[in-house]
């Protein structure tokens, strides 16, 4: 019975992706705090996550069969968030503290998946090279 990398590596490679893309919309934020009229924006990592796993359940459009698909659309889950605090006059809705929290809980939960995904390729190198018997 033949295992397939989507199959061994489980979901992860799809949670990094999701989680990239979360890191780079927050740092998006942070990096225009000070922009009048900016509109923080936010992503749900649950419906990212599912939509990213259904993209590569249905085996969309790859540059080879081997490799896998984990492209994140652009807006996917990604909205504007209702903002916390009281308009400061300019328009802006980010608040700095929030998204650098934000930020450090998503690198604290990348580094956690990252972790994990590590862990699963080296029990399968293990599996293949039979190291340690």
């Amino acid at each position: 019975m033949a295992i397939t990398f989507e199959k061994a590596l489980g979901i992860h490679p799809q949670t990094l992706a999701v989680r990239a893309k979360r890191a780079e919309v927050i740092a998006s934020n942070i990096a225009n705090a000070d922009t009048p009229g900016y509109k923080a924006k936010g992503m749900d990592f649950k419906s990212a996550l599912a939509q990213a796993s259904q993209k590569q359940q249905t085996g969309m459009s790859r540059t080879h069969d081997k490799h896998f698909d984990v492209r994140i659309s652009s807006n996917n889950g990604v909205q504007f968030r209702t903002p916390d605090q009281a308009d400061t006059g300019d328009g802006n809705t980010v608040d700095a503290q929030v998204e650098r929290n934000l930020y450090l809980e998503n690198s604290m939960q990348y580094q956690a998946s990252l972790q994990f995904l590590t862990g699963r390729i080296k029990g399968l190198k293990k599996a293949i090279t039979g190291a340690g018997q």
